[in-house]
């Protein structure tokens, strides 16, 4: 098993001290988010700055841009750290896709994302093999690929292109990874018993659908962790904000929570955000946080919880360097033991 480290929300000029911390440290890979910066300009320089750790996008909103876009941007980044580079990929939820990107919702969730895939891995098939491009669907037509815009091949990756992740938390997105890509982000929203009795099983599905062997599907979670009241609480703040997600639904449905999560979508519509974690009881915050007194103990309790789940994990707290550094060196020496 794998850990890896988060960027925070952060400027670019602070990320080549970011990344070489966090490959000095011992992290396996270095992954961004979009949320308040753009997910890719951060490994550009990332890429520059180390020679080990993997970069990745976790996630990109896909839904936001045009696969051809994508596709370029990807190419650029695999280029830039020598082969390095994973696409992490998330449809994000309507309301942002309409009212933040000002986008269109598709009709199909994994058709759109679907046809995505295939547009940028017949891209890159072109630019790597000079095959000709013809990929049609319902979403997209891409036929042209002139010289002119054709970047070429690259040294480090072959025909299948890229890494391609996808993220989400039903069991449609899930199935399209063991379909059709190289791993699947598992959303912090989620508990053991979810990734093993849901989640796992609509991989597994999607990969027998396609005779794709499911071993070969990397599953990397993202993963609630705390060791003091302070994290303890940040996470119960976190809990109850993704379970207000109507779309999120079944997780807390899996436990019998509907409950809960209805009154937790009622009071986020109202704004009332500061009465939500006082909905996540100390049963539900345990189903999804890992507990434990000190980093040693909880890089143990990652790998009972996780051992079985996951190939990679990254905790839900952002790397600094400066903060944490003890802790950090602590907790992976402990889980490479």
């Amino acid at each position: 098993m794998k850990l890896d480290a988060a960027l925070p929300p952060t400027r670019l000029a602070d990320v080549p001290a970011i990344a070489k911390a966090a490959e000095s440290t011992g992290f396996d890979a270095l992954w961004t988010t979009e949320t308040r910066h753009d997910p890719f300009l951060p490994h550009a320089l990332a890429a520059e700055h180390t020679s080990r750790i993997l970069l990745g996008t976790g996630i990109a909103v896909s839904f936001a841009r045009s696969p051809a876009t994508l596709a370029y941007t990807a190419w650029d980044l695999a280029a830039q750290s020598k082969g390095r580079f994973i696409l992490g990929l998330g449809t994000q939820v309507k309301a942002h896709i309409e009212r933040r990107f000002g986008m269109a919702w598709p009709d199909s969730v994994t058709g759109k994302l679907r046809e995505q895939i295939l547009v940028m891995r017949a891209l890159w098939n072109t630019w790597q093999t000079g095959a000709p491009l013809n990929q049609r669907g319902e979403y997209y037509k891409i036929t042209l690929m002139a010289p002119f815009f054709n970047p070429g091949p690259l040294p480090k990756v072959g025909e299948a292109g890229i890494p391609i992740y996808i993220a989400g938390v039903n069991t449609g997105l899930a199935k399209l990874a063991g379909e059709l890509c190289d791993g699947f982000l598992v959303h912090p929203f989620h508990t053991p018993d979810y990734l093993r009795e849901i989640l796992h099983p609509a991989i597994a599905a999607g990969a027998a659908k396609e005779g794709r062997d499911k071993a070969k599907i990397v599953v990397s979670a993202s993963v609630f962790a705390a060791t003091d009241e302070k994290e303890r609480e940040f996470c119960r703040q976190q809990v109850s904000f993704y379970a207000s997600t109507p779309s999120y639904r079944p997780v807390m449905a899996l436990h019998g929570w509907e409950e809960t999560a209805e009154k937790l979508s009622l009071l986020a519509a109202r704004g009332e955000w500061d009465a939500m974690p006082g909905l996540v009881s100390d049963e539900i915050l345990s189903a999804f946080v890992t507990e434990a007194g000190s980093p040693r103990e909880l890089a143990q309790a990652l790998r009972a919880r996780y051992g079985p789940l996951a190939e990679r994990l990254t905790l839900y707290i952002p790397f600094e360097p400066g903060k944490k550094d003890t802790w950090w060196q602590e907790l992976l020496g402990e889980f490479r033991k």
